[in-house]
Formats: structure tokens, sequence, C-alpha cells
């Protein structure tokens, strides 16, 4: 079924993000998926009294613009309202054999599932099965592997609804497991280690309302045109009021540059453009900590050069005002040195609120430049310049993406941030913070409300108390130690929230013969995908409403509530007619497997909460009074709820009691292992301007000038050269590291790009074959897609393409 392939085509793109590029683009897609008429869907996405977008975790604001959506959440949307169907009549025409050969793009393309279906062994088909028999069955293969529940996993993707997510661990947790890893494993799982252990909370402390103070944006890691285009709406206002932009990352995407708002008639009209970024620093990929040391070197060594002046007489002071350090350092009048009444730092912040900060000042004092520039790509002077840029205002934030979190040190790079920060009080103030831009519209919402392998982070007692059951207290598997426990033969069951699990996580191909083995996969989805192509033993797709369908229950049309990167809790009303009326809930499904699953429990209301969801959200409120008071009554306020965030106070829930400056381990990100090897390249995943996640809309990345292909590997003009290879040269990536696993992707195309040497780049999920289970964060286990250590050669395809 594989639709054809556009011949690949690579040309420059000299347009900004936004403007007619965007308008373009969804026109398209309202086209193809044969949905013109949901242009007035789109009306209501973001709104308040509307439905929160699918695909990013973006925050709704009180004051919406009138197309309160970006280029991705429209695709998102009309990819979830097309009128494109993969019924019975598909199925009966492919066998999964065949669809394994199909691309990503192809399966979802197929259009919405419409009906229950079991895989039939003896036809390889999937075959209509009533919902009855479908979570008996299933119930009854759950009850089978009780006697050791940890040999199942509950996954849950991103965009389930609070009140699915609370369901949906409440199950695994009755059932006696704490498997519940989720879509943060694989993204911003960093941040949740790193932020408790730093500032005491797990989320970011910034505000929308920050963004109309704030008078610097640190932007590190992250293609806000690609990933949260909405985002760029609160970059071009702080920019028209006079707000600066720095971005650090390893390619000079065209989001960072410069915006044309599609909603601005001026800027259209005219072709007007805003530029989005002050500066722009190329860091290497993995070199961020290095970098970022750089910056708070450059701070501490300002500060300590204040005090040496603060201190002098009149005639010394001249003389050290005047000075300018022996090694090529800045003069230190820079970053206001001058002015013997003001340091640099915020000293008062320091000794009040954090602990640690002597040891990291010594950190930074004894880091070598050299070592910095080597590491970071970055020169002295580049970083001296950031730091004395921060040094000269009041309000800064920390704004980060996956391009932080996604290394074997992620954890400590997104410390790294928080020390920055806190050097000069910039957190717990408005105008400032630090603020992860998660990925999926409620993978931070799913961890609030339980989402988690980890027991001390769920309410065990509390659950107990209100259940009347005895939870697990003991640890459950995360990403990456599932997939590693199913190579083991550990797991049997796998229950999937949405997702394509197999697609997002390291080590395919070693994954997918384990999947495959498992003896029971059950999926919960919208559309088909490579998870639910290959499957185990026994296997059933339950296909289920989307968040933009009406949810009509025994008490009438229900919402749901989600959580944005922002902390705010925000509802979500359904507006479009179901795909199928076949389709069933996300609650129901889960209340039903329960049922069919479990024990009866009286003090689980599991019909009940099918049929009014408000009840869900009173149940949430009684588990975690504090965070959740007023959710049902007031998730339709303009602008959510605003979940409390201690930091935001200052208030540091940590064991010291106060913010922690921590030292980082190394300057290097990622692993050490043939790091500066000769024919080494630090390889980054990236995605395209045609996907979300793992959902590939399209064969275009129109910012990078890609089309008609995936398969490529961008390259500096000079590594090309070094290596021996030519512009558009099919090549493999092979990585290197040595565990006695061969792992290789064939036929990319090389295409010359504005990289830093040593660094090169390739789109997810097309090369996470490369990357080894174990090449994971050290403490969170998040799959470290970043610093991937690749060394490439001639392709072996070359002959079979030319023929």
């Amino acid at each position: 079924m594989n639709g054809p392939k556009d011949e690949p085509e690579i040309e420059d793109y000299d347009g900004p993000a936004g403007g007619y590029g965007s308008l373009e683009s969804v026109g398209r897609y309202l086209i193809s998926e044969q949905v013109p008429d949901a242009i007035v869907t789109l009306g209501h996405q973001n709104k308040p009294d509307g439905f929160m977008c699918v695909s990013c975790a973006w925050a709704k604001p009180a004051e919406p613009q009138p197309f309160e959506y970006c280029e991705n959440g429209a695709k998102a949307t009309v990819w979830e309202v097309t009128r494109k169907r993969t019924d019975q009549a598909f199925f009966e025409t492919h066998t999964m054999a065949e669809l394994a050969d199909c691309r990503d793009h192809d399966l979802e393309e197929a259009g919405r599932l419409t009906m229950p279906m079991r895989w039939d062994p003896e036809t390889d088909k999937y075959r209509p099965v009533t919902w009855r028999a479908a979570f008996d069955e299933i119930g009854a293969e759950l009850a089978a592997l009780q006697d050791d529940p940890d040999q199942t996993i509950f996954y849950a993707s991103g965009r389930a609804s609070l009140e699915a997510s609370y369901m949906f661990q409440l199950l695994a947790r009755l059932y006696g497991t704490n498997n519940l890893p989720d879509s943060s494993n694989m993204c911003h799982e960093s941040t949740s280690v790193a932020l408790p252990e730093s500032i005491g909370v797990s989320v970011g402390t910034v505000t929308l309302q920050d963004f109309e103070t704030t008078e610097l944006m640190i932007y590190l890691g992250h293609n806000v045109a690609t990933n949260a285009p909405r985002m760029l709406h609160q970059f071009q206002d702080a920019k028209k009021r006079g707000a600066s932009i720095i971005s650090i990352n390893p390619l000079r995407e065209r989001g960072l540059e410069r915006f044309t708002d599609p909603q601005s008639p001026k800027q259209m009209l005219t072709l007007g453009e805003t530029v989005i970024s002050d500066t722009i620093l190329q860091v290497a990929v993995g070199g961020d900590i290095a970098a970022l040391t750089g910056i708070c070197k450059a701070l501490v060594d300002m500060d300590d050069a204040c005090e040496r002046v603060g201190k002098a007489g009149p005639t010394d002071r001249e003389a050290l005002l005047a000075e300018t350090e022996d090694d090529g350092g800045f003069s230190i009048k820079a970053g206001a040195a001058a002015a013997t009444s003001r340091r640099v730092l915020d000293h008062d912040f320091i000794a009040e609120h954090t602990q640690g900060f002597a040891a990291f000042a010594d950190y930074c004092r004894a880091a070598d430049w050299a070592e910095i520039e080597q590491v970071s790509r970055l020169s002295r002077a580049e970083l001296e310049a950031v730091a004395t840029q921060y040094a000269a205002v009041d309000k800064v934030m920390g704004i980060y993406g996956m391009g932080l979190t996604q290394h074997v040190h992620g954890t400590e790079t997104v410390q790294m941030l928080v020390n920055l920060l806190l050097l000069r009080g910039n957190i717990g103030k408005s105008g400032a913070g630090i603020c992860p831009v998660r990925g999926h519209s409620n993978v931070q919402g799913q961890r609030t409300v339980g989402i988690t392998e980890k027991p001390e982070l769920a309410p065990l007692d509390r659950l107990k108390e209100l259940y009347d059951f005895e939870p697990p207290r003991h640890e459950g598997y995360t990403t990456v130690t599932g997939c590693e426990a199913m190579i083991d033969g550990k797991v049997k069951a796998f229950i999937a929230l949405g997702g394509n699990f197999t697609r997002a996580v390291p080590d395919i191909p070693r994954v997918e013969a384990a999947w495959q083995k498992l003896r029971l996969t059950v999926a919960i989805a919208t559309k088909l995908n490579r998870s639910h192509v290959v499957h185990g033993e026994v296997s059933y797709l339950l296909p289920c409403l989307g968040r933009i369908e009406i949810d009509q229950q025994a008490t009438g049309p229900q919402a749901v509530s989600i959580e944005s990167s922002l902390a705010q809790f925000h509802g979500s009303k359904g507006r479009v007619t179901p795909a199928s009326p076949d389709l069933l809930s996300e609650p129901a499904i889960i209340a039903n497997i329960a049922v069919a699953a479990l024990p009866e429990n009286p003090k689980v209301p599991w019909r009940e909460w099918t049929e009014d969801y408000s009840k869900i959200r009173k149940a949430i409120e009684k588990t975690w009074p504090a965070t959740f008071e007023g959710l049902d009554a007031g998730m339709f306020t303009p602008g959510g709820i605003t979940r409390p965030v201690a930091a935001r106070e200052r208030k540091w829930n940590t064991r010291s009691g106060k913010a922690n400056f921590l030292v980082p381990t190394g300057m290097f990100a990622g692993t050490t292992e043939n790091y500066g090897g000769e024919g080494v390249l630090q390889l980054t995943t990236v995605r395209s301007n045609d996907q979300f996640n793992t959902t590939i809309y399209g064969y275009h990345d129109r910012f990078r000038g890609v089309k008609g292909t995936r398969m490529v590997v961008f390259m500096n003009a000079a590594d090309i050269a070094a290596q021996g290879f030519a512009d558009e040269q099919l090549v493999d990536l092979t990585t290197a590291i040595d565990d006695g696993h061969h792992r290789v992707v064939r036929g990319l195309q090389i295409v010359p790009y504005d990289i830093p040497r040593g660094s090169c780049a390739a789109y997810f999920p097309e090369t996470t074959p490369l990357v080894p289970l174990q090449h994971h964060d050290l403490h969170a286990h998040t799959p470290a897609y970043k610093a991937i250590p690749v060394r490439i050669s001639a392709s072996t395809m070359v002959k079979e393409r030319a023929e």
C-alpha cells in the first residue's frame, strides 16, 4: 500500500517560519485528508471553550488569537478528523506481513480505525471482534499473568487526558504493578529528575504572563518552528517591546531566525518578518554543558573582578579598571564591573536561597577555556558576550527542549541551566524562570496524576485509603528497563494507551524481535501504526475517540482536562462527529478492561466514572487536594487553572530546603567512548516540518529544503570533504559503540548543512535503530537520542539505487 515516493529534492529555502509557507502547507493537508471544512473546527482549537491541540503542550492563553493554532497543530487536527478510514475492508485486503514493509506515513495515512479488531494467526490479518469479547479475552489473558504482575507493562502516550491517565495508573496499581512508563521517559524525564534536585519541583516555573515582562530569553536545544510554533507569538511580542533572545542550538533553525505571523495582515501583505534571535550560537552536539560552563565561568570571573575593584583603594582601582587579562580575557569593565557598588551575581539571593555556591564557583574558576571551546565549538568571546548580556538585565528565562534532555548527561545539562539562572536570582520572580518545553499535549499532566514507575512520586498511601487496596511499593519499568525486560523474556503483556512504542524506542530491531514474542499486545489507538503491525501472539486493536470528537456518555457530552508545559490545567471539549459509531472513549475502554481483569472493588466506581467524567476529576481532587483544588469547576477558566509550583514562590522542596547549585561530572553531555575518535561524528536526531513525534504527515521538510525523502544526513561541508565523501552521496551510518551488537542505518543521502564540525543530524525515528538501549541518561534513563557516536561509510545501497 506504499504510495508513490517523490523523487528526492534538496534545495535552499529562504522564507521565514510561518507566513505563506504555513498557509499553503495547512491547505494541502485539508485537501489531502478530504476535510476542507475542518477550517471551522480549527476555529475552536486552543480556545477557552474549545479543544486542546492534540500535538504540542503549549498553554491556551486567556485572550487567544483568532486562529490559536500553528501549522503543525493544524496538521495534527486535520490528521485526526480525516474522512479516510482503516476499516474492515482495509484489513481484509492486507496481511500484517505486507503492512510491515509500509512507511510510517502510509500506515497512518490509511485513516481512522473504526471497530475493535483481533489478530488472526491463520490469515495474518486483523478480524472484527465485539467489544464484549475483546474485553473478556483481554481480561482473561491479564488474569492468567497476575501471579507475577510485573510481567505486564501499562504504557501511556502523552496525549491521553488527565481523566484517562488517572484511571490507567489506578488500573495498573490495582493489578499489582508500577510498570507505568510513558512518553516522558523518552523526552523530559531528565527534567523530572534534574529539577527536583535543583529547585524542588519537577516542572518549570514560567507562566505565559512572565513572557510579558522578561528582558532576556536564553533558548536552548529546541526547534520552535517545528515543535512548538505557537511559542513564536510570545517571542514576537517580547521582541516588539525590546526583549532579547539568545539561541544556543547546533543547527540554525529557521524559527530561531525569523518569523512572519500568518495572523498579521500587515506582515502578510508586506512580507514583513520579525527577527527572533539577536544571537545564535551553534553549539556542537553534546556541548551544552561546556557552553553553559563557559557562560557561568565568565559571570563568576566578572563578579570576582568586581569584588577586587570594590576592595581596592583609589589608585589600585584605576589600575584594575584599565587592566586586561594576560590570557586574552575581557576587560574588567565588561558587564558593569566598573561600578564598585554593584556585584554581577545576586549574592543576597545566593546566601538566602541556595546551597552549594562555593563549590560551583570553584568549579567555574577552575574550568579550562581551551576545553570549553573544544567541546562546545564556541569561542570564549562568544560565551563571554552572552555572560555580559545576561549580567546587564534583571529578568531572564532559560527555555529548553530535548536538545538538552536526551543525552547521557541530560540531567546534568538541565541542572547547569538551573545553575546559570540561580547565579542572578532568576528563579522565583516575575519575568524570569526555567521553562522546559514539553512535547506531547498532556505528557506533563500524566505524571501529575500518577503515571510514573517511581513509587515515591505516586500518592500510594492516599490511593490505599481511597480505594481500599495495597498498592505495589517497588519501582516499575521505565521505557529503557522495560525494553531490556522484554528482550530478557521477563515481560509477557503490553497495554498501550496510545503511542507508537516500537518506533519511538532505541535499538528498534532488537526490541521488535522481543515484541513479537510477547503473549499479549493491546493498543488503544485512533490510527494504525508500526506497533500494531508488528505484534504479540495475541493482539487487539481497540479504536478510541479522539480528543476532537464529541464524547457522548450516559450523562451527556463529556469534557476532559490536560496540563500544559506551563503547569496550567485546561478543559477540552470535542466538536466533531466521531469517525465511527463503534468507537469508545479512552476512559470507557480502560474501565472495561479493569472490570474484566480485576476482582470487584466496590470502592472503585469504574462505571460511574465512565458515565460522568466530572466524578473522575473529583477523584483526582481528592487524591491531590493541594494540586487540583477546583479542577472540575474551573478547568474552562480563560487561561486555565495555574498549578501551585513552590519554586515560583522561592519555596524549595529539596532535601537541603534550598535551591542547589550542582557541579557536573564532565564537560561533554554524551558518552566518552570513542569521543573525538578518528572518523567519529556525534549524531543528533531531529524532527521535520512535516512531523510530530513518530507521526509523519509527509516528506517535505520545508525549512531545511528537503523534499520527497527523510533518508538524509546533515553534515558540515568540511567533514564531508575530510571523510572523502561528496554532496548527495549515499552513505551508511554505524554506531561507534562496541557492545557486541552491530547497528547500522543504510542509504542516507548527504546534505551539506550549517552544523558545527564533528556533529551531524538525521531524522527521528529513522535513525533510532542506531541508539543502544544502554545509551541513556545515567540518572533518568531517558534514551540519549542526541550525541550518538557514529561512523559514516559509502553506502552498500548505491548499486541498488542506481539500478
